[in-house]
């Protein structure tokens, strides 16, 4: 049932499985809130779960929330806080189960329920997704909403979007239904804001410098009104801040076009709206959502095959001769080739260093197979048995390894209707949450152009392009996005004009050819640039020096460009 509030506090503990454990007794302490979520699960946790249930069954689970609900569960039932969280994985269930013998050992009366439905594994042949090791779709909120309607104290999930967590308690407290699509929209939005914990309040922020205090950062708390608008904030005292620049920054995060598909409502991320309303608080408003898609995305992990690396040091002068020395020799003392085998050549080196490091690189040699023999120790121990008969100086950064297994993230999609989307209340009633009936086909993004106009922006200066843009990266999949926003209308015309596609390219060298798509929101002041096939196959599988593009951003912001001098913010 709604409850009888015009605002309802929703405040996040973990934006990942690993961060911050005492991020859950901190929030129900430090000060009032209605829900707390959590979000423990991205592409690469799926897999680590997925690898975790073939040794276990019992398993897949986040185990990192349980040892949290043993110290806060009393304490969210004192304090009248419900909790939302997808740490059930690949098996909510198992979860479920544990946290009931954990609130009977603790004597508390805890209502718990769970979300399930999403995992498709059992039908991801018939589906046409072949044979993965986790096969996952992305449920929307009205799951969460059933489950709160029926009074659960704890609500746990499987794979839903990371904003569901927060749209499914906006919706239970006032009872909205599918056809709410701008209120939905703008829970997804406060959603998206929050789901990443401290990322909203200073994480990872590109002007960091900026911020009076950047010890123990608070976690975000969004305050949604029955419209769907809402304000972003932090518990008073934590450290950090809420600004338009910490809000900008996450909304650009892992995103794509203007239209953000979900299960529940397509949300127009052109529309929305910030300002900065008080310390610490920034309200978001005119979001507007349309119809979802008839399709869920579904995530799709594979095993692939073992992986085994070698890094050596090469230090002084003769870089270059020194590693194709050592490359001829490693490849021809090779007992066995493996089927896939990069080098990368890491020029971390500068002249005439006053310290080794400095004028050291590294080179790198990874080597995949799914035959494990062919990528195992004599694989690494090559590179020992070069160790008096190479390059001058040579070194190791680890003695050899067997190697490690490693999996391929692939999306999938599959019609809504074929998903059986469940939610388990207390008493054990298992009830069938039926997709949107609004679902349906939703106008595809195009790559937008730059700017018509060309403005006279008189003298320039040579200087780093993050003097006065701010920039956040991330990882989907096998693509990376950028999303670069100013602090002015006349930096954003500027931006608009001169960061164009062939621009970024320019810059950016190691995607000049791949496939790069630029989206446009005028709104925030941005423009996010989506690279195609960067990350080859995923984290997971991917040796690039940043895997998850989360510093391609801050690449983008140190190449130099010219930049008006009417434009004089230095950071």
């Amino acid at each position: 049932m709604p409850i009888d509030k015009s605002v309802v506090r929703i405040g996040n503990a973990s934006g990942f499985y690993g961060d911050r454990f005492n991020a859950v007794s901190e929030m129900l302490t430090g000060g009032d809130l209605d829900y707390l979520t959590g979000d423990y699960l991205a592409e690469l946790t799926m897999l680590i779960l997925g690898r975790d249930r073939l040794k276990d069954p019992k398993t897949g689970y986040a185990k990192t929330f349980l040892r949290q609900m043993e110290g806060s569960l009393g304490l969210a039932m004192d304090n009248g806080v419900q909790i939302v969280v997808n740490a059930g994985g690949l098996n909510p269930h198992g979860l479920a189960v544990a946290l009931r013998e954990l609130a009977d050992k603790l004597g508390l009366d805890t209502q718990v329920a769970f979300v399930d439905g999403d995992d498709l594994i059992s039908r991801a042949d018939e589906l046409g997704f072949g044979a993965p090791l986790t096969a996952n779709a992305y449920l929307g909120g009205f799951g969460i909403k059933a489950a709160l309607d029926r009074g659960a104290d704890v609500v746990v999930t499987g794979r839903v979007t990371d904003a569901s967590l927060t749209v499914g308690p906006a919706a239970a407290a006032f009872g909205w239904c599918h056809r709410d699509l701008d209120a939905l929209a703008g829970a997804v939005v406060a959603g998206h804001v929050i789901e990443c914990g401290a990322q909203a309040t200073g994480g990872n922020y590109a002007f960091f410098t900026e911020l009076k205090s950047m010890g123990h950062l608070g976690f975000p708390i969004a305050e949604l009104s029955a419209d769907g608008s809402s304000v972003i904030t932090k518990h008073a005292g934590t450290g950090g801040a809420v600004t338009v620049g910490t809000v900008t920054a996450q909304l650009l995060y892992e995103i794509g076009g203007p239209r953000y598909l979900g299960p529940d409502v397509t949300t127009r991320l052109d529309t929305i709206r910030l300002s900065q309303v008080g310390d610490d608080r920034v309200s978001i408003t005119g979001v507007r959502g349309e119809n979802p898609p008839s399709t869920l995305k579904v995530s799709l992990n594979h095993l692939a095959g073992i992986r085994n690396e070698v890094d050596v040091v090469l230090t002084g002068l003769d870089i270059e001769a020194k590693a194709a020395l050592f490359q001829e020799q490693f490849m021809a003392a090779l007992p066995v080739e493996p089927e896939q085998l990069e080098w990368e050549l890491a020029r971390l080196d500068r002249p005439d260093s006053d310290t080794e490091e400095g004028a050291s690189a590294l080179l790198r040699c990874v080597a995949r197979d799914s035959d494990p023999k062919k990528v195992g120790r004599p694989f690494s121990a090559t590179a020992v048995e070069l160790g008096l008969a190479t390059y001058p100086g040579f070194t190791l950064t680890a003695p050899p390894g067997n190697g490690t297994p490693f999996g391929v993230f692939t999306p999938g999609y599959v019609d809504a209707a074929l998903v059986e989307h469940r939610v388990t209340q207390p008493d054990g009633v298992s009830v069938r949450i039926d997709p949107s009936p609004l679902r349906g086909e939703v106008v595809a993004d195009t790559s937008e152009p730059t700017a018509s106009t060309h403005t006279d922006w008189g003298t320039t200066r040579r200087a780093p392009l993050g003097e006065i843009a701010g920039a956040r990266s991330g990882d989907k999949g096998g693509t990376a996005n950028i999303g670069l926003w100013v602090r002015s209308d006349d930096e954003f015309t500027w931006l608009d004009e001169t960061l164009t596609v062939e621009k970024v390219k320019e810059l950016l060298p190691e995607v000049a050819d791949l496939v790069v798509h630029r989206y446009r929101l005028p709104n925030l002041r941005a423009i996010n640039f989506v690279i195609e096939e960067v990350l080859g196959r995923g984290v997971a599988d991917n040796v690039r020096f940043d895997p998850q593009a989360k510093g391609m951003g801050e690449w983008l912001r140190s190449r130099h460009v010219d930049i008006p001098t009417r434009f004089n913010r230095k950071v």
